[in-house]
């Protein structure tokens, strides 16, 4: 028989549960605040971001508006925004290493920089607006109740799920995100019931809106069973989707560092970038590398697409992160993702719906080191038979990315391989290089 347990612990435990109740309770008042703010936002940014991309398409005209509108853009960030220029990275840091509460501007200013450059044409996303926006509305809890940094931790991570579920329409993806995208190989599960409430809460109040998402669909037949053969494909398929990822966030930071030591004043990098974009959209067959692209990840889904698109994607996307509009690069990551998909699917055998989909949430698996989050998103947006395939693209592609992102704020909690684990704990994605580097210098000077 099992020993009975002393009744003073038994009275011990009891009141734990009971405890209990006040704090669920607590935390999802307070995730579900958050959750309608952020997705209240997300209603009125996607309705305006709708608008947006109307009217530049029907008035090409407005592409020759693309640099004035990003001096103006980079001019009022400058003016205004110093504080909360890092965007996305700010929340990972103020997470990690609590200073002050976000700005309400950021929210603003971020929705108003994003609509104006898909406004005049430049190929960025609304991931990162989305989750800045969740990220600086619940965090003005903290003023309001007067929360302490472990409290604003958890609230800032909830307003992120809560801004990515939104925009999206993936609540159980964006609850996972606020939790993953912190650190590489390490999650926070004290936060997953408010993560969870946010995302949830904010995914219905922005549908109660009237806002609506793109749906994307991977046909029955277009899922072969799981054969040996089916496993290595997608292993081989899961590598060239992260490594895609690896080329896209490491190029993205490159090209923005060159451009910053090369043109110190930001409005006129937005400006010489503006005109590199427009005259480059005048090529012929690259005007479907503007704005998010959605219709091209559709197609990507139903038909067989040049082998080339995900490079031009990926070119103009870099470009314009680089040369400082705003955005995000979610989107813009799920069109290389489908579109890379679609080009290897005749050499691997596979049907190209399957792979299309498969690329889309992998290659932001492997830039985001996110593959958890980005398996819930395959499976809520293309239905639970494409899990299997999904998550090993997912987690084969995280692997292959390296121990680089898109976030650089993002740290190194537990190492994929190599270098990274040995790395000194939280540090930072864009300090890596830099510690590798010294390092190096030690090892040498030892020997």
């Amino acid at each position: 028989m099992t020993p009975s347990l002393p009744p003073s612990r038994l009275q011990r435990l009891r009141l734990q549960r009971f405890r209990l109740l006040p704090y669920m309770a607590k935390w999802i008042v307070l995730a579900v605040l958050a959750g309608a703010l952020a997705g209240s936002a997300s209603a009125l940014f996607l309705f305006a971001l709708d608008r947006a991309t109307a009217s530049r398409l029907a008035h090409p005209w407005l592409l020759w508006l693309l640099p004035l509108g990003g001096f103006a853009v980079s001019w009022v960030y400058l003016r205004c925004g110093r504080q909360v220029e890092p965007g996305n990275n700010l929340l990972i840091d103020e997470i990690h290493d609590p200073k002050q509460v976000i700005p309400l501007r950021m929210a603003p200013l971020v929705m108003g920089g994003t609509v104006a450059s898909h406004l005049l044409g430049a190929s960025v996303g609304r991931e990162g607006t989305a989750v800045q926006m969740g990220g600086a509305l619940a965090d003005q809890l903290t003023l309001l109740l007067r929360l302490g940094h472990q409290e604003r931790r958890i609230l800032l991570m909830a307003g992120i799920s809560a801004g990515f579920a939104s925009v999206f329409g993936t609540p159980l993806a964006g609850a996972v995100f606020g939790l993953e995208v912190l650190a590489i190989g390490r999650l926070r599960y004290d936060a997953l019931p408010a993560c969870l409430a946010a995302a949830v809460a904010a995914d219905r109040v922005c549908q109660l809106w009237g806002a609506h998402h793109t749906h994307y669909a991977i046909p029955a037949a277009a899922i072969p069973a799981v054969t040996a053969w089916t496993l290595a494909a997608l292993v081989v398929a899961g590598a060239a989707f992260g490594l895609a990822g690896k080329l896209f966030a490491d190029w993205t930071h490159a090209l923005g560092g060159w451009f910053k030591r090369r043109v110190a004043y930001a409005p006129l990098r937005a400006l010489l970038g503006g005109i590199a974009i427009a005259a480059a959209a005048m090529l012929p067959g690259t005007g479907h590398y503007l704005g998010l692209g959605i219709p091209t990840i559709q197609a990507a889904f139903v038909q067989p697409m040049p082998p080339w698109d995900f490079a031009g994607k990926m070119a103009f996307t870099i470009a314009s992160l680089a040369s400082g509009f705003k955005g995000g690069e979610v989107t813009p990551l799920f069109y290389i993702g489908a579109t890379l998909g679609n080009a290897l699917s005749p050499l691997l055998q596979l049907p190209f719906p399957l792979l299309a989909g498969v690329g889309f949430v992998a290659v932001f698996a492997g830039a985001a080191n996110t593959p958890i989050a980005s398996t819930l998103m395959a499976l809520e947006l293309f239905g639970a038979e494409v899990g299997v395939y999904a998550a090993i693209g997912c987690v084969v592609s995280y692997l292959f990315s390296g121990h680089t992102g898109i976030y650089r704020s993002q740290r190194i909690g537990n190492g994929k391989h190599g270098h990274g684990e040995r790395a000194p704990h939280a540090l930072r994605l864009g300090e890596l290089a830099e510690w590798r580097r010294r390092a190096g210098k030690e090892s040498a000077s030892e020997e």
